[in-house]
C-alpha cells in the first residue's frame, strides 16, 4: 500500500523512520527535509572533531546518493514555513507546497542564545552542528583564551574541546557544581577535578552580565559578579529552543516541544513526531519526559516510521485512540563522556525521581542511582567504573521496586544475583 510520507529533519530520528518506512513499503513516496546543507551526520562524533581527534570523512553517514538508492527525495537547505495537518500539506521558504499523508516532526531545535550584551559578536559559538564544529575547531586553535558557558552535557563538550586543543578556558557555571540535577558533590568533584587537569577552570555560581567587543568580536566576558575574563573565544550551551515554529498556527500539542505518547503519536492522526524535539511518554518512567540521547533518537525514529505506515495502513487514529498493531517505544537511554580518563555514563532518567542513593568509592569512582516514589529503579550515573550498567539497565525495564535492597545495589561489584526474589503474586 504506497502512501505519502514526509519527513521534516534529516537527524537519526528522520533517517531512520524514512529506511524503517521503506522496509515496509518499497512504493511509499518518502521525502525527507532539513534546513542543513548536508545529509545525516554523526552527532556523538562532531565533538572528536571539533576536538581534532578525527578528519571530517568518519563523521559523515550518508551521502546523498544513499537517499536515491532507496528511492527517497533528500531536500537540502529547505525550510518548512507552515504545515497545514488538515489538508495534508506543507510549505517551504522557497514557496513549494508538500502534500502528505503522513507527517513526521525531527526538526530538533537550536541552540538557545544568551541574553546579555555582546552574545552575537564573533567568537562566540554555539555547537549543535556539523557546521558549529567545523567554526569552533578552526577558531578553538588560534585563540588566545576561551570562555565556556553551561554546566549540562553540551557544556562540558566545549570544555574539553578547549582542553584537548590546548586552550586555556575559564569554566562559568551558575549553580555550585557541574550537572548539578545529575550528580552529588562528590561525584561533581570527580568531573571539576578531571577539567583541571586539561586546563579548564571551572568558577561556580557565575552567570554572564555581559560581553565586551571590539570590532565585532569578542574580547571578554563580564560574569555577574562584575569579573572579567579575557575571552577571544566563548562558548555557550544553555539549551534549546525547539523548532516548532511551523506548527504554532495548528492544533498540533506543544508544551516544550512536540507531545507525543508512547507510540510517537500527537493528538492529530497524520503527525507523528521523533527525536530531541519529542516530550513523550516513557513506558519505564511511567510519566512524560523529554531525552536527547542518540540511541533513544534512533529508536524513536524506527517506531515512529513503522507506526506512521502501519497507521495508514490500518487506518489507526491519534494519541489517546486505538493502538492496533501499533509498536510501543520502550528504551533506556544512556549518554556517555569520553574526555577524561575517567569514564563517564548516565542512564535512564537521572534527573528524575524522587529519592536517590550514591557512593563515593575513591577519588576516581562514584555513582548515584534514582528511583520512582514506589521504589523502582530510573536512572544513574556512574563515574570510574562502568561494569554495572547493564544490570542496572536491566532493572529498570523490569520494572521492579528495588529501593529497599539499596546496600546491594551500591556494593562495587553489583550482581543482580544478589537481589532478593521478587515477592511472587
Amino acid at each position: 500500500m504506497a502512501g505519502s510520507f514526509v519527513i521534516i529533519g534529516d537527524g537519526i530520528a528522520g533517517s531512520t523512520a524514512a529506511e524503517a518506512i521503506r522496509e515496509f513499503d518499497p512504493e511509499a513516496d518518502i521525502t525527507v527535509i532539513t534546513d542543513e546543507g548536508e545529509p545525516l551526520y554523526n552527532r556523538i562524533l562532531i565533538k572528536e572533531f571539533a576536538k581534532g581527534k578525527l578528519p571530517e570523512a568518519p563523521v559523515a553517514i550518508h551521502e546523498e546518493d544513499w537517499y536515491d538508492d532507496r528511492n527517497i527525495e533528500l531536500l537540502l537547505d529547505t525550510y518548512v514555513t507552515e504545515a497545514d495537518p488538515e489538508a495534508g500539506t506543507l510549505s517551504t521558504a522557497e514557496g513549494r507546497s508538500i502534500d502528505f499523508d503522513k507527517l513526521l516532526v525531527a526538526t530538533g531545535g537550536t541552540p538557545a542564545q544568551l541574553p546579555a550584551d555582546g552574545s552575537d559578536a564573533e567568537g562566540i559559538h554555539h555547537f549543535w552542528t556539523f557546521q558549529d564544529a567545523r567554526a569552533i575547531r578552526e577558531h578553538v586553535e588560534v585563540a588566545d583564551h576561551g570562555v565556556v558557558i553551561g554546566a549540562g552535557l553540551l557544556g562540558i563538550d566545549l570544555a574539553a574541546i578547549c582542553g584537548v586543543q590546548g586552550l586555556e578556558a575559564t569554566y562559568l557555571m551558575r549553580g555550585n557544581r557541574w550537572w548539578r540535577d545529575a550528580l552529588t558533590d562528590d561525584g561533581a568533584e570527580i568531573v571539576h577535578d578531571a577539567l583541571q587537569e586539561i586546563g579548564i577552570e571551572p568558577m561556580f555560581n557565575r552567570g554572564v552580565d555581559h560581553f565586551e567587543v571590539e570590532d565585532g568580536h569578542v574580547v571578554a566576558t563580564i560574569d555577574s559578579e562584575g569579573d572579567r575574563h579575557p575571552s577571544d573565544w566563548v562558548g555557550v550551551a544553555i539549551g534549546l529552543h525547539f523548532n516548532t515554529e511551523f506548527l504554532q498556527e495548528t492544533d498540533v500539542e506543544l508544551e516544550w516541544g512536540v507531545v507525543v505518547d508512547e507510540f510517537m503519536r500527537t493528538n492529530h492522526p497524520d503527525v507523528y513526531a521523533a527525536g530531541d524535539i519529542t516530550r513523550f511518554y516513557d513506558y519505564y518512567l511511567e510519566d512524560v519526559t523529554q531525552n536527547g540521547s542518540w540511541g533513544s533518537a534512533k529508536e524513536q525514529g524506527k517506531i515512529a516510521g513503522r507506526n506512521m505506515y502501519l497507521s495508514l495502513e490500518h487506518d489507526i487514529g491519534a494519541k489517546g485512540m486505538e493502538t492496533g498493531p501499533l509498536e510501543r517505544f520502550e528504551w533506556v537511554p544512556s549518554y556517555s563522556i569520553t574526555h577524561f580518563d575517567i569514564p563517564f555514563l548516565s542512564f535512564g532518567h537521572p534527573t528524575d525521581g524522587i529519592e536517590s542513593v550514591d557512593r563515593l568509592y575513591d577519588d576516581t569512582e562514584w555513582r548515584r542511582l534514582t528511583f520512582t516514589e514506589d521504589g523502582r529503579l530510573i536512572g544513574g550515573v556512574l563515574l570510574g567504573n562502568l561494569a554495572p550498567q547493564s544490570a542496572y539497565k536491566e532493572l529498570i525495564r523490569t520494572k521492579r521496586p528495588v529501593l529497599e535492597s539499596a546496600e546491594i545495589l551500591l556494593e562495587r561489584k553489583f550482581d543482580l544475583a544478589k537481589l532478593p526474589s521478587p515477592p511472587t503474586s
